[in-house]
């Protein structure tokens, strides 16, 4: 079985967060940190080079394959700030209606920009992950 590329690392996150360009991206970062540290009571760690996590669990799926992974995090990708809403956005649909404009993938919330979502339902939705995760990985 192939192994994981993205680990959890001892790679700044303060150092990271600065290097970004984009003024408005980096204030995103700044906010999602504090949002998410809150959350999660964690400290903020670098997950391979480019995502910021918060807390970890350890996965067993039936096929055998197992790892740990965040709780939750954040990565400033080069078209969108990327959001883990590892619980799956499929469980929060009703959330997701009142939250702003922003796309989805299966774990991922895609947002051109932070002012377009709402910080209290966004702070709702990784708090409703972050439990769900907590009972259904006993280890987080």
């Amino acid at each position: 079985m192939a192994e994981l590329k993205t680990t959890v690392n001892d790679k700044s996150v303060v150092q990271f967060i600065s290097r970004i360009d984009d003024d408005g991206k980096r204030e995103a970062c700044l906010t999602l940190l504090a949002l998410m540290q809150q959350v999660t009571g964690a400290e903020p760690r670098m997950w391979g080079d480019s995502i910021v996590g918060f807390g970890s669990y350890h996965y067993r799926y039936e096929s055998g394959r197992e790892g740990d992974w965040f709780l939750t995090g954040f990565s400033p990708r080069k078209q969108n700030l990327t959001i883990y809403i590892m619980s799956g956005l499929e469980r929060h649909a009703a959330l997701l209606k009142k939250l702003g404009t922003h796309k989805t993938g299966k774990s991922c919330l895609y947002l051109k920009r932070i002012e377009d979502i709402d910080l209290g339902k966004l702070q709702n939705l990784i708090e409703k992950s972050v439990e769900h995760l907590s009972r259904t990985y006993p280890s987080a």
